[in-house]
């Protein structure tokens, strides 16, 4: 099923987990104010991943893409961030559309496991090891973060790093169960490796969703 075939099966919706204004606590923007529009859905199947409740698509309820915009305009900031789940499972286009025509900074973190679409502001590249990614995104994050959970992720983390934009930002993050053990050898990897940047789920620290 191709991600245009599957978004017009839902008849122009899509199914959100969880759409919630917070405080972004990743990446390059962590510390911006931001809502958070959760899509279900996803086929990658990370082993650690922390939404496994995202997998399942028909367990969340379908919404417009007005219902959706509706809720972004409630809040203050407009930087909006499309996650999930995978969220390009789905075609984004007329998502991002509406979102920048309501003046919306359009941010998505993808696994690039799928066909991108949408317009980005900025796209965060989240590459995993359990579904390829797909060429395109190399020419197009703007950030890449690599979740680390054990020594190896490093070598792995440096093969997708010599194949994105020379721009691209990049980041290591830990995983959150396995921080206590990985965090100490980030840290290390980054000052031996100065282009590469920490990325904390500080969030999690904040107690925040």
């Amino acid at each position: 099923m191709t991600e245009n075939k599957q978004t017009a099966e839902l008849n122009g919706k899509l199914p959100v987990m969880e759409a919630f204004y917070t405080i972004q606590g990743e990446g390059h923007f962590t510390g911006n104010s931001a809502y958070f529009i959760r899509l279900g859905g996803c086929d990658v199947g990370c082993v650690w991943c922390d939404v496994k409740d995202s997998w399942e698509a028909a367990k969340w309820p379908l919404q417009t893409i007005e219902e959706i915009v509706d809720g972004a305009r409630e809040h203050k900031s407009k930087l909006v961030v499309v996650t999930g789940g995978e969220p390009l499972m789905y075609n984004l286009d007329e998502l991002t559309d509406s979102l920048r025509s309501s003046g919306f900074h359009t941010n998505i973190e993808t696994s690039g496991a799928h066909q991108l679409s949408g317009t980005w502001d900025w796209l965060c590249f989240s590459p995993k090891k359990f579904m390829k990614p797909r060429s395109e995104f190399y020419d197009t994050a703007d950030e890449l973060k690599v979740v680390i959970y054990n020594k190896s992720d490093f070598k792995w983390a440096e093969e997708h790093a010599e194949k994105v934009r020379p721009e691209c930002l990049l980041y290591l993050q830990p995983e959150w169960d396995k921080s206590e053990k990985m965090l100490p050898q980030i840290i290390e990897y980054a000052k031996d490796n100065p282009r590469w940047k920490i990325s904390l789920q500080t969030h999690k620290f904040m107690q925040i969703p």
